[in-house]
């Protein structure tokens, strides 16, 4: 019969302390599923936009977006107006500061008179600085 002292270093001692490896594994696989899945949940506007050639001009900070979709609803950053609303609701936007320019984006369908009916809207309420937004085209 063999008898077991406390002295031997043989066998390995239980630790009761969690092993927190596979958890930051875990919470790594999380985050980038999140960084990766944010920027896709934005909501916006669905408009297809034409391409151009141009050469891209940074943004300010907040940029104000104006888009007609292609049954020519209009929306002020993501939030749908009236046509007649237009001018009050760009004052409210920018704070009368009609040298703000506005970014107008619009489907590729839109007759270039719906298009032009709605920059001289903007002209009328007294923004004359407008920038036409488009998709960047990529190779030739």
């Amino acid at each position: 019969m063999a008898i077991r002292t406390r002295d031997d270093d043989s066998e390995l001692e239980e630790s009761h302390e969690i092993n927190v490896t596979p958890f930051i594994d875990v919470m790594l696989v999380l985050l980038i599923i999140f960084m990766v899945a944010a920027p896709l949940a934005t909501v916006d506007v669905p408009v297809d936009l034409p391409a151009s050639t141009a050469q891209a001009q940074p943004e300010p900070e907040k940029p104000l977006y104006l888009t007609v979709a292609a049954d020519l609803v209009l929306s002020l950053d993501q939030q749908p107006i009236n046509r007649d609303a237009l001018p009050a609701r760009l004052d409210e936007a920018t704070a009368g500061d009609h040298e703000r320019r506005i970014f107008l984006r619009a489907d590729h369908r839109i007759a270039y008179g719906d298009l032009m009916s709605v920059m001289n809207a903007l002209r009328d309420a007294g923004y004359l600085k407008v920038a036409l937004v488009a998709q960047e085209q990529t190779g030739p």
